[in-house]
């Protein structure tokens, strides 16, 4: 998840802020690589009463912040490894055409996006976990629940159990919030008396998915797009264990002042949740959370 208080420790190094991402063109050597999912926006006709809704001065393009490395949200991908791909990124553009307008995707650093809306950016859509920091700083239109998920190989051959995982061997990449939260499962299995988690970190996502369908690890723990996407990647070869922990909502993020603006993609958002655009999105990626309301700023 793309949480606030770690962004400035990590934007340094030009990293994500606690996410289980990688790219999805890295290899998944062991597993059998499916084909990249994608969506077709072009069956999405205009929606003439909320494109009425943009502001008088906008340009007729959509311009979006992203950050391309946070996969099976947004990154790199395509044939060619370059394209801007991602359940984010059809969402831009399914946006787009209920707007009428044309999408621009643009990659930046992701601390950076937010302070560039209104100026460099229209709108910001980059997993933004909705935080009442950034509501302060901008407006944010909920479209998504993210979690974490553990997985399994398929069929659960080990018969684990998601409420006690204690003597398991445990995946994660280096960097995330499951990173830290495997030593608290474990700690918590000693303090009852049980066997330890062991717990194997990689630098990528790509190489704990490969040695959870290896074999070498019996449990992943990673955000829930990320785990529900390896499913999707290995061809079936890993599974979802119990339901998603700790949910959270995502926003798309707006400028303050440009209230005109907020309330089109707002309605747009809305429209796609309605006729069942959002969904089908969602599930091309394997990925559950979708929202059913649009929710400006909430918890504000």
């Amino acid at each position: 998840m793309r949480r606030l208080p770690v962004l400035t420790a990590l934007a340094a190094a030009g990293a994500l802020a606690l996410s289980g991402c990688t790219n999805a063109s890295e290899a998944t050597s062991g597993a059998t690589a499916a084909a990249q999912p994608s969506f077709d926006a072009s069956g999405i006709a205009r929606d003439d009463a909320i494109a009425a809704m943009l502001p008088a001065d906008f340009d007729g393009t959509l311009t979006v912040g992203d950050n391309l490395q946070y996969a099976p949200a947004e990154f790199f991908g395509g044939a060619d490894g370059q394209t801007p791909s991602g359940y984010d990124v059809d969402l831009a553009h399914a946006l787009g055409r209920v707007l009428g307008a044309e999408v621009e995707v643009n990659h930046a650093e992701f601390a950076s996006i937010i302070p560039a809306i209104g100026t460099q950016y229209d709108v910001g859509i980059a997993s933004f976990s909705v935080a009442p920091e950034r509501i302060a700083q901008a407006n944010m239109i909920s479209y998504v629940q993210v979690g974490s998920t553990f997985s399994v190989r398929t069929g659960n051959p080990e018969g684990l159990d998601p409420a006690d995982l204690c003597g398991t061997t445990m995946g994660v990449q280096t960097g995330t919030v499951q990173d830290e939260g495997a030593d608290g499962l474990s700690a918590a299995c000693e303090e009852q008396g049980a066997e330890p988690i062991e717990v194997l970190r990689y630098s990528s996502q790509a190489d704990v998915t490969t040695n959870l369908v290896g074999g070498k690890i019996d449990v992943m723990y990673a955000d829930s797009p990320v785990g529900q996407y390896a499913a999707v990647q290995t061809g079936g070869q890993v599974e979802q264990l119990g339901d998603v922990q700790d949910a959270a909502p995502q926003g798309i993020v707006v400028a303050k002042d440009n209230t005109e603006l907020t309330a089109a993609v707002q309605a747009a958002m809305q429209k796609l949740m309605d006729d069942g655009t959002w969904q089908d999105i969602l599930d091309g990626w394997g990925v559950t959370g979708a929202l059913s309301t649009a929710e400006l700023n909430p918890g504000a």
